[in-house]
């Protein structure tokens, strides 16, 4: 798994207020960005997720400290938005992107 930090220039391309209206509504918390992580999971050697993961500090949860998000676009102009809350086993963007992939979303 290869981690590394990325500038604001790098963030998703829904924007950072989408990605927080996608935790409001998937979560009913406000966020605030903190920072944007590139995420590359690979298995058996082949990539099977690349990209920018952005990292809220969340209230109004009463565990969760953190949201990782993320969207990718679908059909047309769609996108579909990813919103991890950041409770064990999900301590980080990489934990967060395995288990959207495990999830199956």
């Amino acid at each position: 798994m290869a981690l590394a930090r990325v500038s604001v220039r790098d963030m998703d391309e829904a924007g950072i207020d989408a990605l927080k209206d996608a935790i409001k509504h998937m979560h009913g918390i406000d966020s605030t960005w903190i920072e944007s992580v590139a995420v590359v999971e690979k298995f058996k050697g082949a990539v099977v997720w690349e990209g920018e993961v952005q990292v809220f500090a969340v209230s109004g949860h009463r565990t969760a400290k953190r949201c990782y998000a993320w969207s990718h676009a679908t059909e047309g102009a769609k996108r579909k938005f990813f919103a991890v809350l950041g409770v064990p086993p999900v301590d980080g963007p990489v934990a967060a992107v395995r288990a959207a992939i495990a999830a199956g979303k």
